[in-house]
């Protein structure tokens, strides 16, 4: 477990930060929950689209709860219970660690709630979109999502594996909870609901890449 922990270190050192002041922009726009606002109003937008107003409200509920749950168990159990230093207040890297704009997060960092978050929600919207655009996209941005944390010293690179590992087994809870609930509660619903196409979900993608435009211009121009 030592080991572990000093490779998880020095893993972190050889990733964290830059001399780049605009991937330093970037990778702080990026981690915002603000910034994806308008991607959460896409998938939003695709879900009522595509379902009578009692599926689309039990599908916007799984999608909380996935949230609700990743964060309360990475910050509410995991974190007081381990009690693991962020790089920022590792007494013995954390003058070694980059930081941007000042920002040191909460004293404990094991597991990152950002990435259970992001694995949660993307492999509960995998698993319903069932299309291999929308998903690959999903995950290459929440791999990002989950790199900018590293970059900006707030999680080593461990807290990231173990809070994606939250997030898909709780994503995937979640769907299962999900089916269980949709067969109860609708019972016009068939059994599979993934099993027809969805309409418009290129919205997504169109809404992610314009995002992602945006972010670029905010780094240069910052």
């Amino acid at each position: 477990m030592e080991e572990l922990i000093r490779l998880d270190k020095e893993l972190l050192l050889a990733l964290n930060g830059s001399d780049s002041v605009f991937w330093d922009n970037f990778m702080s726009i990026h981690t915002s929950t603000l910034t994806w606002i308008p991607l959460l109003v896409a998938i939003l937008y695709v879900v009522i689209r595509n379902n009578a107003w009692r599926e689309a409200l039990l599908v916007c509920v799984m999608v909380g709860l996935v949230v609700l749950l990743a964060d309360r168990i990475s910050s509410g159990f995991f974190k007081p219970f381990f009690h693991r230093f962020r790089p920022t207040h590792d007494p013995e890297i954390m003058q070694f660690v980059d930081i941007v704009d000042g920002r040191r997060g909460g004293k404990y960092g094991f597991l990152s709630s950002h990435a259970a978050n992001s694995f949660g929600v993307v492999t509960f919207l995998a698993l319903l979109f069932r299309q291999k655009l929308i998903t690959g996209v999903m995950v290459l941005w929440a791999l990002l999502n989950c790199y900018t944390r590293i970059y900006l010293g707030l999680h080593f690179p461990g807290d990231i594996l173990c809070g994606i590992l939250l997030g898909v087994l709780t994503g995937w809870c979640v769907y299962r909870l999900y089916l269980f609930a949709r067969k109860k509660l609708l019972s016009s619903a068939s059994a599979a609901p993934t099993a027809y196409a969805w309409k418009d979900t290129r919205w997504i993608v169109v809404v992610l890449a314009l995002t992602y435009l945006f972010i670029i211009l905010c780094s240069f121009l910052r």
